[in-house]
């Protein structure tokens, strides 16, 4: 799972789907994000369940999308792995200066710059056992899509 922009280069480059999870929440959690309140657990519970699902169907390739999705703490990435055990996770890392600068450059229908904090306060690190791989944003997205197919690709040959 990675950002949208970054998710569908990866998508792109591997020959598969992009889902934006985004567009998978319930009407209700894009209500609430969009007065500027962030999720609950239980908001998120319902939406991760989606998720999970679609990482679950195959394209006619045989292969699973790609999903951008902020499944910021490990129980969140816990949930769609009961569908999708093989997941791999990229986890976009940057300064909450330049996050912030990038969200404030995007329009956004329901991810209000304003809710940043409470994600980066809810954001937990990719543990030593979760398939994942920690991309640094900081360069051109182009570089970013690069390091995180680098990434996936010696994930995927060691796992």
């Amino acid at each position: 799972m990675a950002s949208a922009t970054v998710g569908r280069d990866i998508a792109l480059a591997l020959g598969r789907a992009f889902i934006d999870a985004d567009d998978l929440h319930p009407f209700a959690n894009k209500a609430k994000m969009g007065s500027g309140n962030p999720l609950d657990d239980e908001d998120r519970w319902p939406w991760l369940d989606i998720v999970g699902a679609a990482l679950e169907l195959r394209e006619e390739n045989g292969l699973p999308p790609v999903v951008a999705c902020s499944a910021l703490k490990r129980v969140y990435r816990d949930r769609p792995r009961v569908k999708a055990p093989s997941a791999v996770f990229v986890l976009l890392d940057g300064s909450r200066e330049l996050l912030r600068s990038r969200i404030g450059r995007r329009e956004h229908e329901f991810m209000p710059a304003t809710l940043l904090d409470s994600k980066l306060a809810t954001l937990e690190a990719l543990e030593n056992d979760e398939d994942g791989v920690v991309i640094d944003i900081a360069p051109l997205p182009l570089e970013v899509t690069a390091n995180a197919l680098k990434g996936i690709r010696q994930l995927l040959l060691l796992g």
